[in-house]
């Protein structure tokens, strides 16, 4: 039984990423946790000067997120019905990270499915604030979808990685499921300046490869001065699907978990990001 985590804010770009992750684990029989947490829209609320009226409009707001369940329940019922996939809505008053670890946790989740965007859709940003914080301290893989991806076609899935960190075997066999349920091609793309592998990067590219043999895959090496443009150049030259990274210390994406410099990284604008956390659980 797969454990599969969706937050929403009710917005077009939460459906859409709850409409790809649907759609991505359509084969596997799954519970759907989609949760929405409210407590910032009561702390936000600049006319609450008493607790008594705290306390009223904690009461509204939660009333209001049953009401919008409703709706946002009967159009994923709409395009998506599968008795695979058993459906279970969360209103939880605390703030979307914790509530979200705290979910991860009790749940044991597989994975965490968000837009990359909520309800701003700032078009000057790639990421929005609360997907990057997911994204950096939640402790379950990452699936970010952009809100212009909307058609589902897996031929194709890069891991750009360095070799640096070992991998963990319920991560990959993740991918490795997500990769033989579309026929998709897998990519294990290394950037760097030199070809030649230390001693533990040859460990650590042997055990992921062993690791992911009942897929189909190819090893390749790519020379590179800067790493996000490289990875971004490989995307855009081969029709690229997914981008699969790992959040790690010494990794490629660790340096790139800043706003700005993520930002110019632009890889979350046009097909799904899939980050693994690299973590023992």
């Amino acid at each position: 039984m797969r454990k599969i985590l969706i937050p929403t804010d009710f917005s077009e770009n939460s459906m859409n990423a709850t409409r790809c992750a649907l759609e991505l684990f359509k084969y596997d029989k799954s519970e759907i946790f989609i949760v929405h947490a409210y407590a910032d829209e009561v702390y936000e609320d600049k006319a609450i000067k008493a607790r008594a009226r705290f306390e009223e409009v904690k009461e509204e707001k939660k009333q209001q997120t049953e009401r919008s369940f409703e709706t946002f329940l009967a159009k994923i019922k709409e395009f998506a019905p599968n008795p695979k996939h058993q459906i279970i809505p969360k209103a939880v008053f605390g703030s979307l990270v914790d509530v979200v670890n705290d979910l991860v946790e009790a749940e044991n989740m597989d994975i965490v499915a968000m837009g990359t965007q909520g309800a701003s859709n700032s078009k000057e940003v790639t990421f929005g604030s609360q997907t990057l914080q997911v994204i950096r301290y939640v402790k379950s893989p990452v699936l970010a979808v952009p809100c212009c991806f909307t058609e589902i076609d897996l031929k194709s899935l890069v891991l750009a990685t360095d070799y640096q960190v070992p991998y963990q075997k319920r991560e990959l066999k993740l991918l490795s499921c997500l990769a033989k349920n579309f026929a998709a091609k897998l990519t294990l793309l290394y950037v760097s300046k030199f070809e030649k592998l230390s001693i533990r990067q040859e460990d650590h590219k042997a055990f992921l490869e062993n690791s992911l043999e009942p897929c189909r895959y190819e090893s390749i090496h790519v020379s590179g001065k800067n790493i996000s443009e490289t990875i971004h150049e490989f995307i855009n030259a081969n029709q690229v699907d997914m981008l699969v990274m790992v959040n790690s210390r010494h990794s490629y994406l660790e340096n790139l978990l800043q706003t700005s410099k993520i930002e110019t990284f632009g890889l979350g604008t046009q097909i799904p990001f899939l980050v693994l956390q690299n973590l023992s659980r």
